[in-house]
């Protein structure tokens, strides 16, 4: 039923990365098929367009690939941690670091850093709980319909953002979370950006300037992943646990899986599994989860009901997905 139905673009893959394996998924009128793009250790975060990847690890740098992922460059960058990488509609390439740093690469050009983050007022301040002696760029998110605006997400520190690509940052927005996890934008309705944080949800719709809280109808407090539904942009995903520690406990690790309702407020979802919804992707009404469990499922039907995706083989968690552009 789920293959019939999961409207997926035929040439539109899904990479999904554990730490040791970057696959890439395609969804065809047989079924899905998975393959192995990448094999490598600490593996961390993935993104796509086009044919272009970019794949983030921890202790070596970026991994770009502009096939599809069948042949890759190793980026080294001054910081070796990359816990998140981004692609502009421009094509602008991103890599968020720890300590806190952002890198770009624009129109072919050698990576530079955008130091302006390191002028912002509140950095003194930004700690990761379990380190706190250090911090990192968690999430980056070039907005889809203005090259120019940029949201980089602290854990912990906020939600700093850029007009200008980068050249000046403001400090953490009104409204927004702390503890950010994950940020995304609407790709058809400009303006309406989503935030998943450790203290919450919120959502913008002025461009990132200033947030609103969404945690209305929501029981679990600790928000992870995040997708938005392409086709309506009231309607969101977040997975939440209670807490970090019930959210990143490796397989043994328990979370759920929310969508937001007519009202906007929360409403959960039938879980796919028991485990920890630890990465998500959306296309139009089709929905991706991976879990902490190393499984892998989709719904064709907005998260109402799931059908496991075979994989080549388990291992560890689905830390990150991304769907090519």
């Amino acid at each position: 039923m789920l293959n019939r139905l999961l409207d997926f673009p035929k040439a539109m893959p899904v990479y999904a990365v554990t730490r040791e394996r970057l696959l890439r998924l395609e969804h065809a009128d047989g079924g899905w098929s998975a393959a192995v793009a990448l094999e490598e250790q600490r593996l961390q975060c993935v993104a796509a367009r086009g044919d272009t990847v970019l794949v983030g690890t921890l202790a070596g740098g970026v991994r770009a690939s502009a096939d599809g992922g069948v042949t890759w460059e190793r980026i080294d960058l001054p910081e070796t941690d990359v816990l998140s990488v981004a692609i502009g509609a421009d094509g602008a390439l991103y890599a968020g670091t720890e300590p806190s740093r952002v890198f770009v690469a624009r129109d072919g050009r050698a990576w530079a850093e955008l130091e302006a983050l390191q002028d912002i007022p509140s950095k003194p301040r930004w700690s990761f709980p379990p380190r706190p002696w250090t911090h990192h760029v968690r999430w980056i998110a070039p907005d889809p319909h203005d090259p120019d605006r940029l949201l980089v997400g602290i854990e912990l520190g906020g939600v700093m953002a850029s007009e200008d690509g980068g050249a000046t940052f403001s400090d953490h927005r009104p409204g927004a979370k702390r503890d950010a996890h994950c940020l995304a934008w609407h790709p058809a309705v400009e303006g309406r950006a989503y935030q998943a944080a450790g203290d919450g949800a919120a959502h913008s719709h002025d461009g990132g300037r200033t947030w609103q809280a969404a945690d209305a109808g929501r029981d679990l407090p600790y928000c992870w992943a995040l997708a938005v539904d392409t086709d309506d942009p009231a309607r969101w995903y977040v997975s939440a646990a209670s807490g970090a520690g019930a959210a990143h406990r490796g397989r043994d690790a328990r979370g759920r899986l929310y969508r937001t309702g007519e009202d906007g407020r929360w409403e959960r979802l039938a879980p796919p599994s028991d485990a920890m919804p630890y990465a998500l992707t959306a296309v139009g009404g089709a929905l991706v989860a991976g879990m902490s469990d190393g499984r892998l499922f989709a719904s064709a039907d907005r998260g109402a009901s799931w059908a496991e995706v075979g994989l080549p083989e388990r291992a560890g968690a689905i830390l990150a997905l991304a769907a090519g552009q």
